[in-house]
């Protein structure tokens, strides 16, 4: 007869060799970040364009042929630096014919002056007729006047004359030159001779969503600080807010601003994409930690914070806003806590952790 003990023998005996082959879950490894407290701007982001405050087309205000060009196109020039130089003799001889003009009706206005000085006396003693002093009062005002028109001939001349040496009106860099040696070059003609953008300093513009404007206008009366990064990478440059638009864009719901930036290092250039950031007040001892930690879920938004004793807990938190990289939060967590940055796709409610190597993925949170 069969003994029905041994095959329930047989199955505890599997059953326990079973619980004896699973393996313990392993720990998840993660990557951690220190919540802290920090002094954290409060930014308005946006996407600006570098234009120069000053743009002038330089031309000529008299004709002649161009017989010097004193500067390479692409040139950084100053205020008042020369330019160009037309041919000059032309107007220097006019300049000369006109002086030479103004010195014979000066002659005849101060002949035509004592005439009528002479027959003032000769009138009161009735040896000519009032008739007579009467013309020659009219004929000194005649000389006068004619040599007022002289003396502005010779002003003019002299005026035409320095045109021919056309220089700089503002201080900026030159672009492409638009006429070269022996040109005859037109007065107030519709092609420029080169233009001139000012460079330093220069001003970005950008919009910034117009429910943003209260917050703006609120702040309005302090300095507000504008860092403009270029978009293809580099050091940021510092500015200030400048210009706000006196009506909102109602095709795109935006307000338009200014900010002008010393840039005295040319990172700036004109037509240039720029990421914007306008900083319109500080907060003091916010909590932060690195966005990447923020998971969001059903019940909210909530974090993974490491115990002591290597297993991950679930702590609820509020965002209030983002930085940059990093998340301001209210909630559970504290400073000093280690968050999970990296890795909580993995992790349960105590589920245990294998932080990596500091060296490696251990992530402080960098200045702000």
């Amino acid at each position: 007869m069969r003994n029905p003990v041994r095959p329930l023998l047989t199955l505890l005996l599997l059953a326990a060799c079973a619980e004896k082959e699973t393996p313990p879950t392993p720990a998840v490894p993660v990557t951690v970040a220190v919540a802290e407290r920090r002094t954290v701007p409060f930014e308005l982001p946006a996407t600006g364009t570098v234009e120069p405050i000053q743009t002038v087309a330089v031309q000529a205000q008299v004709t002649g042929p161009l017989q010097r060009v004193a500067f390479r196109e692409g040139d950084e020039v100053k205020q008042g630096q020369i330019l160009f130089h037309l041919d000059p003799r032309p107007y220097q001889a006019a300049l000369e014919q006109a002086a030479a003009v103004l010195e014979r009706d000066r002659a005849q206005s101060a002949n035509a002056a004592e005439e009528a000085k002479r027959y003032e006396s000769l009138v009161e003693k009735e040896y000519v007729t009032s008739q007579q002093y009467a013309q020659v009062r009219t004929t000194a005002a005649a000389s006068k006047a004619t040599l007022a028109g002289s003396q502005a001939a010779v002003d003019q001349a002299r005026l035409n004359l320095q045109y021919a040496t056309i220089r700089a009106p503002i201080s900026g860099r030159t672009g492409s030159l638009l006429v070269r040696e022996g040109n005859l070059v037109r007065a107030n003609s519709t092609e420029p001779l080169v233009k001139i953008n000012q460079l330093r300093p220069i001003q970005v513009r950008f919009a910034v969503p117009a429910t943003n404007l209260p917050l703006i206008q609120e702040h309005s009366g302090k300095k507000l600080v504008v860092r403009a990064e270029p978009s293809g990478g580099g050091d940021p440059s510092e500015g200030t807010l400048s210009f706000v638009d006196n009506a909102v864009d109602t095709s795109t719901g935006t307000i338009l601003l200014k900010a002008r930036f010393p840039n005295d290092d040319g990172s700036l250039w004109p037509g240039g994409f720029v990421n914007v950031r306008l900083e319109l007040y500080v907060e003091p001892d916010a909590l932060v930690i690195p966005s990447a930690a923020v998971v969001a879920g059903q019940q909210g938004s909530f974090v993974f914070v490491i115990q002591p004793d290597s297993s991950a807990s679930s702590k609820a938190v509020t965002v209030n806003r983002t930085a940059g990289d990093f998340t301001i939060v209210t909630g559970d967590v504290q400073p000093g806590d280690r968050v999970v940055v990296d890795g909580q796709l993995r992790l349960r409610q105590g589920s245990k952790v294998q932080i990596k190597a500091a060296a490696d993925t251990a992530r402080r949170l960098g200045a702000l």
